[in-house]
């Protein structure tokens, strides 16, 4: 077995007398926690990606919530949480996890809404750090389901960032792919670059170099050529919505990665936990992608790459169809083709 780095664990957030967030902007060349002190700068900060990644996001929504009883307010307290979770709901439109631990938080409210107000604020924090750890664990199950189908397959590919960074745990798709190195089948991940903010070069390979996990950079255009060449055993990536039937939302480069796997026969898998699943959306075409600023594609790192005056079109992400994707790695275990009546079932499982 292959030893991962007995480095601290990363993490995006925390809760220290106060939430705190782990500025991923600044990253990988400096470390700066932010603190958050209303429900304003965690929206801000939710929106300019100093944290980002589906399960993150909803977990910073869920601790946002306890920031919004801490706001000075004479109104109703759940009215206060109904306000703070339609604000933080419209910063990003596409991680489903953010509506998921909002809708969830404001239920856990209602239940002790007419106790004191402190021990309705501690309530609703010790409710929002269960939430936090349940998302570890169901990191670690994810890992453990998914380790086994990198079996043989020493070189993966992943695209974005979908570890640590991106969770309240391990990681989803990096969390996998940490299992299967310590279990001595990956030898070598292959980090696309993630155009147009780099979230594999700039994230990516720095959780990768971390943990000690040997890994390369490459651009996001050398995908095809690499696996022309035999060069890349599986692809394993996040997502921040599943259909029920299957089609998967995730970074865009996405669905041209896993039509490059299709064509060269590598398996394509996705990780993520059934918070992701979307139960209400039937196909791909109704969920909402976000579109962010031109400027993120005109500009690198602050500095201009395009002349002045260009018009850039930035989708942040894109849909891979369900017959793109060779499995789904969840918590409660790996759900196989055809992908509907398997998701049905887990999220039955969920409910129960």
């Amino acid at each position: 077995m292959n030893a991962v780095s007995a480095a601290p664990p990363i993490t995006p957030l925390r809760w220290r007398a106060g939430l705190e967030l782990l500025d991923q902007t600044r990253l990988p060349h400096e470390e700066v926690w932010l603190r958050i002190g209303t429900v304003a700068e965690l929206a801000e900060a939710i929106v300019r990606l100093a944290v980002r990644g589906a399960p993150a996001i909803g977990i910073a929504a869920a601790y946002g919530l306890v920031v919004a009883l801490d706001e000075p307010s004479d109104g109703d307290p759940a009215a206060t949480v109904a306000a703070a979770a339609a604000r933080l709901l419209a910063t990003r439109p596409t991680a489903v996890n953010l509506r998921w631990a909002l809708e969830a938080g404001q239920r856990a409210l209602a239940s002790f809404v007419e106790l004191p107000p402190g021990e309705r604020r501690e309530r609703l924090l010790a409710w929002a750090r269960e939430l936090h750890e349940d998302d570890v664990a169901r990191n670690r199950a994810m890992a453990a389901h998914g380790a086994p189908r990198l079996a043989g397959r020493p070189r993966v590919l992943t695209h974005c960032n979908a570890g640590a960074l991106a969770t309240g745990g391990i990681g989803t798709a990096l969390g996998v792919i940490a299992e299967a190195f310590r279990r001595g089948s990956v030898a070598e991940v292959w980090v696309d670059e993630t155009r147009p903010l780099l979230q594999g070069a700039r994230l990516t390979a720095w959780e990768l170099g971390h943990l000690g996990i040997p890994h390369r950079l490459i651009t996001d255009s050398m995908v095809g050529a690499l696996m022309s060449r035999g060069l890349v055993d599986a692809v394993v990536v996040g997502a921040d919505r599943i259909t029920v039937r299957g089609d998967v939302a995730n970074k865009i480069g996405t669905y041209a990665v896993a039509v490059l796997a299709e064509r060269h026969g590598v398996p394509f898998y996705v990780a993520a936990p059934l918070s992701t699943f979307d139960a209400r959306l039937a196909d791909g075409a109704a969920i909402p992608l976000e579109e962010r600023a031109g400027g993120e594609i005109t500009h690198v790192a602050g500095a201009p790459i395009a002349p002045a005056g260009t018009l850039a079109f930035n989708p942040a992400f894109d849909v891979t169809p369900a017959g793109l994707v060779t499995a789904l790695i969840t918590e409660r275990g790996v759900l196989e083709p055809p992908l509907s009546p398997a998701i049905a079932r887990a999220l039955a499982g969920e409910r129960q």
